[in-house]
């Protein structure tokens, strides 16, 4: 039977030291303890924990590897599953690897349901909880069917939001312009967004190679419009 005691001790057979030194300074997390486990090997332990996937959502999530465990458990539950446990799941994330490996696949076949949800995360305001509604529309509602919807979101961007809710929100905006360019260059020079979004999700879409160089040209001129300073 899983407990959490086991389950650390498991972890910790597969610690690397220079590894969880590493990560630590990337996650840039102090509250949360690290054992340093490599992804490819909780992934396999994520796997062998299917069937006890209850008993592991009540698991704390004071250890970075159990966290993540939990959420890479839960992406593959189904709907019926998934509902009761969101909020718990989400509301607690408090670093951007957890939050990012966090990619719930049943609601791909239930987007319209889980907007209500999204729409609570984002008026959350807390940092990764805001995060995880921009990366979810990333993975799922980047299509014409939900354009209005994700730029909605992409609106509601606080002036003063927090540098990994940013991130989200460029990262998702990104994506949009390679997949529909017209659209959403129409929507950054309509739309009142915060500098530092203009700044990052320009600077993203232009490092893909899926957009052209007079696409990047015109975006690159877009972004100095946009964040020039007034005066």
């Amino acid at each position: 039977m899983l407990c959490y005691e086991g389950l650390k001790e498991a972890l910790c057979a597969h610690a690397d030291e220079g590894y969880r030194a590493f990560h630590k300074r990337l996650l840039k997390c102090e509250a949360v303890a690290v054992v340093g486990v490599r992804m490819p090997v909780l992934r396999r332990m994520a796997k062998s924990l299917d069937a006890e996937w209850h008993t592991l959502l009540s698991f704390p999530d004071d250890v970075y590897e159990v966290a993540l465990l939990k959420r890479l458990v839960a992406s593959r539950l189904t709907w019926e599953q998934f509902c009761p446990v969101a909020d718990g799941l989400v509301e607690t994330l408090n670093n951007w690897a957890v939050c990012d490996a966090f990619v719930p696949g049943c609601v791909r076949g239930a987007r319209a349901a889980f907007v209500p949800f999204l729409q609570r995360y984002l008026a959350d305001g807390r940092e990764f909880v805001a995060r995880f509604v921009y990366t979810t529309l990333l993975h799922f509602y980047i299509d014409r069917e939900y354009l209005s919807f994700v730029f909605a979101c992409l609106g509601a961007l606080p002036a003063d939001a927090p540098y990994y809710t940013v991130m989200g929100a460029a990262w998702l905006l990104a994506e949009v312009l390679v997949k529909f360019y017209d659209e959403g260059s129409a929507f950054l020079r309509r739309a009142a967004l915060p500098a530092p979004l203009y700044r990052a999700a320009i600077r993203k879409a232009c490092e893909s190679y899926r957009i052209g160089a007079l696409q990047k040209a015109a975006l690159l001129a877009l972004k100095r419009e946009k964040t020039a300073p007034r005066g």
